[in-house]
C-alpha cells in the first residue's frame, strides 16, 4: 500500500528496486536520483502520466530490467515503443526481450529526421559539403578537386531553414548520445553522387571515321542526394 516514495530519497546506491503491488500514482522527483539502478518492478500501480514517468527514468543509464505493466499509462496506444526510445538501456521491458525491430520502429516513430539520415548514409562516394575546401571524397582513393562548390545544392535540395535546424539541434558538446554524433558527421559529409550520359547522343568510332552522325555536345548528368 505504499503511495510516496520520498523515503529512497538518500538510497543512492541501489541497483535494484521492487515496487511493483502498490499503489503509487505519481513517483515525480523520487527516483531519478537513482543512477545506478538496474532492475525496477513499477508494475500493478496507478501510475498514469506516461511522459512524466518516463522523464523520471531517464537519467538511469544502467536501466535494464523494466515492468510498467498493469498501470493506466500502460494503455496507451504507443506505450511500449516510447519507453523503448526514451529508455534506449532497456532490454527487458514487461518480461519481454526488446527486439532491434523494435527499436527501429521508435526510432522512426519518435525521431523520422534521426532514422531518415541514418538509412540513407552513404556507402559510396562522399560529397564533402564544406564550400571552404569544395573537395571531393572518394571512398577509398584519396581526395580529387570538385567541379563546382557542393553546399549551394545541398541547400537548395534540402532548404536552408531545415539543413540549419537539423544540424544545430545536435550541436551539443559532450553528445549526449552517440547516435547524435553519426547524425552530425552523417548530415554535413553523406552524399551520394551519380553521373550518367546518353550514349545514343555519342558517335562510334565506325562513325567518326565516316562522319555519318554529327556530333552533338556531349550532356552529363549528375544527381546528389543523401
Amino acid at each position: 500500500q505504499i503511495r510516496d516514495l520520498t523515503f529512497l530519497i538518500k538510497n543512492y546506491c541501489l541497483t535494484e528496486l521492487y515496487l511493483n503491488n502498490n499503489e503509487l500514482t505519481d513517483i515525480s522527483g523520487a527516483l531519478k536520483h537513482l543512477c545506478s539502478l538496474q532492475i525496477l518492478f513499477l508494475h500493478n500501480n496507478e501510475l498514469k502520466k506516461l511522459g512524466k514517468t518516463v522523464k523520471e527514468l531517464k537519467g538511469m543509464i544502467s536501466l535494464q530490467t523494466l515492468n510498467l505493466f498493469q498501470n493506466p499509462l500502460a494503455y496507451d496506444p504507443d506505450y511500449r515503443l516510447y519507453v523503448i526510445y526514451f529508455l534506449p538501456s532497456v532490454q527487458l521491458l514487461d518480461r519481454k526481450l526488446v527486439t532491434q525491430r523494435e527499436r527501429e520502429s521508435a526510432l522512426h516513430l519518435y525521431n523520422p529526421k534521426r532514422a531518415w539520415v541514418m538509412q540513407s548514409i552513404a556507402f559510396g562516394k562522399r560529397v564533402d559539403t564544406d564550400t571552404s575546401l569544395g573537395t571531393t571524397v572518394g571512398s577509398s582513393r584519396g581526395t580529387q578537386p570538385a567541379r563546382r562548390p557542393i553546399m549551394p545544392s545541398v541547400l537548395k535540395w534540402f532548404g536552408t531553414v531545415q539543413v540549419t535546424d537539423l544540424l544545430c539541434s545536435f550541436c551539443r558538446v559532450p553528445f549526449q548520445d552517440p547516435e547524435d554524433a553519426v547524425l552530425v558527421r552523417a548530415t554535413t559529409r553523406s552524399l551520394m553522387e551519380f553521373s550518367s550520359v546518353d550514349w545514343n547522343k555519342v558517335a562510334t568510332c565506325q562513325e567518326r571515321r565516316l562522319k555519318n552522325k554529327a556530333e552533338e555536345p556531349l550532356e552529363k548528368l549528375t544527381v546528389q542526394f543523401r
